[in-house]
């Protein structure tokens, strides 16, 4: 445990409390838009039904598929720097767009984003109400599913690499392929993705593994 002089921003995570209509806001408009909000089958977060056991199921239903063939697995596990913080608005927009979502509600989604305003307190102490310009806002419920379109390109990322698989969890992201140099590109191939959106990998916590064939 560290001591509190050793103690940065990074230790510490906010508990966000928004206005009531804004979280009616986000029910109202899954309620009557949640059409517009689906993403691949390959993200696991943030779907009814859905937990980390299928999740866990499905990579290793591709592992033994990969093993049936006579190849080996390769395996890289990637998490994101502070995701949901990072979320540009143009770019969630743009993908917006491309699911046709209607002008109207375009619209009111940016109109909501950008009128985003936060104010934070210490103890009993309130600092001055500061704009929020990126991230998706905490405590809406419909924060996760813009967060999920956001990322839903990576899953089909593969291009030529048609071997290759990608299972999402909420922003944890698991790349699977039958040899080093798939791996390598498609690698590569959710670099270029991610960095289309501004969104950055945590080097970190970045973790490869490798099975051979039986």
């Amino acid at each position: 445990m560290c001591s509190t002089k050793d103690m940065t921003c990074e230790d510490f995570r906010d508990i966000a409390i928004s206005p009531i209509i804004s979280k009616l806001f986000g029910y109202c408009f899954i309620e009557k838009f949640g059409d517009f909000l689906h993403t691949d089958y390959k993200q696991f977060g943030f779907k009814k039904g859905m937990g980390c056991n299928h999740a866990l199921y499905t990579v290793r239903q591709v592992v033994e598929r990969f093993i049936k063939r006579g190849t080996t697995v390769n395996l890289c596990a990637l998490d994101l720097r502070k995701a949901f913080d990072k979320v540009n608005h143009h770019a969630l927009l743009i993908k917006l767009i491309k699911r046709n979502l209607p002008v109207h509600l375009l619209d009111i989604l940016g109109n909501w984003l950008k009128s985003c305003f936060s104010s934070v307190k210490w103890l009993h102490v309130f600092s001055d109400i500061f704009v929020i310009k990126f991230g998706v806002r905490h405590g809406s419920v419909l924060s996760p599913f813009l967060f999920a379109i956001y990322l839903d390109d990576l899953p089909t990322v593969r291009f030529l690499i048609h071997r290759s698989f990608v299972v999402l969890y909420a922003d944890d992201i698991l790349l699977i392929a039958p040899s080093i140099s798939e791996l390598q590109q498609l690698l590569h191939n959710c670099e270029k993705e991610l960095s289309w959106v501004d969104m950055r990998i945590n080097e970190k916590k970045i973790l490869f593994a490798y099975r051979s064939q039986i």
